[in-house]
């Protein structure tokens, strides 16, 4: 008992997770095994509660796993859930921690329990993963917890003899524990908004809500995550509501008819509007209307349908093509059921490429390629036009080896991305002029990808995974502190943007591996669990709100061969298009470095 109150007093509360959920954050990729958690929905999972203590009966296995989902679900009766599991004798003294003091350590489970038959008891030995602490406002923040192993022990609920009793846990851990599969079963991964820092782009952030909150009292969670302000790890980037505001009581209201009250200090008109903005995307499920009151005055009726209409997030016209590189230059790739795009780079400048990024910004393509040079060294080149790219400049510096450069979306009126080279990385504009970022952060970088705000980073450091937000102001980007994400795959070698809040990574899961991985690294889901060999290069094309036959796609390329999902399977020769057949006895190479222009 000593120890669970020690672990009560200091907030913590064990949660694994392995699979991803939430609107806009959809997928249709096919994958391996089991798939994402159920997408978010405003009418499903209502009232949903974690399984009691009897509902394993006599089976122990089942109990420590409903053992480990007994504290899912509404933070203040998280106390009262899991002292059912322990044993009388040790309840006594429980301290209670109510609303927004519980806080939940999140662990991922590495193995099964180990369960051994003891005297008169059964030792319970789990292995795990330490991934973050939940906290009761729905937010993931970097783990605090280091243990690796945890154990108790089951006690019969029954006198000596009654076998289908059930059980109780004796001499609990440290920690209330909850598994991978309750937050799976009993959270929902909701996206909510933020404006960046010049208010001219909404930007996603991510938090989890218990599934057993009645649909009621969902608008006034969700205003509630807006006035506590983003993740940490994002305040860089973004800008939070004025500060000192609050909801006055809860929000009220049913049937597409809401009215909140705030205190909000300088609320004027064009802050009222892009609050109404900020709320009907973080509420991109529900319909009708939100009455907003400032102290009691009635100020603003959001439609939300008609806010979101007049507001898109615009991030991605859907408007996709699939190219790859071939024999050093960029190709139109056909797939069935899919029109084949015009190649974006004239003839005179498609040669020597290694890799490239491929973007529509306005009428406008760019283009950014990794070229070799006769010294054998690497540069990046840069190119811009009118649908397609007549030259390009290319940088003065050669390197060793340079990954896929990647566009960052900005509102300013040169183009600019980031590039790793050589373990570092830097930012370029549309002259191929770059510069070292500097990151704050130890260790070799070897991939880089931007969400498609232009404010979200993800990138490989050391093999480990992290993210970092950008600030854009005054037209010099600044890289906030990165956050590493706890995963299960080790070794990362790429990463791209799957989703608004989700990852494409690729790693050793004892086999290389593609995982899909929510951006605080809290859910993650195999979707191919053998690729074969290590995989090199990563592209996807992101699932947004604005749905694409695409969305959720990708491709990759492992050993020189590149491949696609949606189904899985390689991609030939004779899907590149407007390629001059080998002469007789030559072998043909293979398509590499695939990428989408959207």
């Amino acid at each position: 008992m000593r120890r669970l109150l020690t672990g009560l007093l200091g907030g913590a509360l064990v949660l694994t997770v392995s699979a991803g959920c939430g609107i806009p954050d959809r997928s249709e990729v096919q994958i391996e095994q089991r798939g994402p958690a159920a997408e978010t929905n405003w009418s499903l999972g209502r009232g949903t509660e974690p399984p009691t203590r009897e509902a394993s009966g006599s089976d122990a296995e089942a109990f420590v796993r409903n053992f480990l989902a007994a504290a899912a679900g509404e933070p203040d009766r998280a106390y009262e859930r899991v002292k059912r599991f322990i044993a009388t004798s040790e309840r006594s003294g429980l301290p209670e921690k109510q609303g927004s003091e519980v806080a939940l350590s999140v662990v991922r489970l590495t193995d099964d329990p180990v369960i051994e038959p003891d005297v008169d008891s059964m030792k319970v030995t789990i292995s795990v993963q330490q991934v973050g602490l939940l906290r009761a406002n729905g937010m993931l923040v970097p783990p605090v917890a280091t243990e690796s192993t945890y154990e108790f022990r089951l006690v019969s609920a029954g006198p000596v003899g009654e076998d289908d009793a059930g059980y109780y846990v004796s001499d609990p851990p440290n920690v209330l524990l909850l598994s991978d599969d309750a937050l799976r079963r009993f959270y929902q991964a909701e996206a909510i908004y933020f404006w960046n820092s010049d208010r001219t782009r909404l930007v996603s952030d991510q938090r989890y809500l218990s599934s057993a909150v009645p649909a009621e009292r969902r608008v006034s969670e969700v205003i509630r995550w807006l006035t506590a302000g983003p993740s940490e790890w994002l305040r860089i980037g973004v800008s939070g509501l004025p500060d000192r505001t609050e909801m006055i009581n809860n929000a009220t209201g049913s049937d597409g008819r809401w009215e909140v009250n705030l205190d909000m200090p300088g609320a004027d008109e064009r802050r009222l509007e892009q609050f109404g903005t900020q709320l009907a995307w973080s509420l991109r499920e529900l319909h009708g209307t939100v009455e907003v009151k400032i102290l009691n005055q009635s100020r603003k009726v959001i439609d939300l349908e008609e806010q979101r209409r007049l507001n898109p997030l615009g991030l991605i016209d859907g408007n996709a093509r699939r190219y790859c590189v071939y024999e050093g230059a960029i190709h139109s790739l056909t797939v069935a059921g899919e029109a084949a795009g015009s190649v974006p780079v004239a003839p005179e400048v498609n040669r020597d490429i290694v890799s490239a990024e491929l973007r529509r910004a306005g009428e406008n393509v760019l283009a950014a390629v990794v070229v070799t040079g006769e010294d054998g060294r690497q540069r990046l080149a840069v190119g811009r036009g009118g649908g397609v790219v007549e030259g390009l400049t290319t940088g003065p510096t050669g390197y060793a080896a340079m990954s896929r450069p990647v566009w960052i979306r900005t509102d300013g009126p040169r183009p600019a991305g980031l590039v790793v080279a050589d373990g570092r990385l830097y930012r370029f504009d549309d002259q191929a002029a770059t510069r070292q970022v500097q990151l704050g952060l130890p260790g070799r970088v070897t991939a880089v990808a931007a969400a498609l705000d232009g404010h979200r980073l993800a990138l490989i450091v050391d093999g480990a995974l992290h993210v970092t937000t950008i600030n854009w102001e005054g037209g010099v980007p600044s890289v906030g502190p990165a956050r590493r994400l706890v995963s299960s795959l080790t070794d990362a070698t790429a990463v791209d943007w799957s989703a608004a809040n989700r990852l494409l990574v690729a790693g050793s899961a004892g086999r290389p591996a593609i995982y899909d991985v929510s951006v605080d690294g809290a859910v993650e889901t195999p979707l191919r669990e053998d690729t074969g060999s290590q995989v090199d290069h990563l592209a996807a094309y992101p699932a947004t709100p604005e749905r694409s036959p695409l969305a959720g796609s990708f491709m990759y390329e492992a050993n020189g061969v590149a491949y696609r999902s949606n189904p899985f399977e390689r991609i030939n020769r004779d899907q590149v298009q407007d390629v001059t057949p080998p002469p007789a006895g030559v072998r043909p190479g293979n398509p590499t470095a695939p990428v989408f222009l959207y």
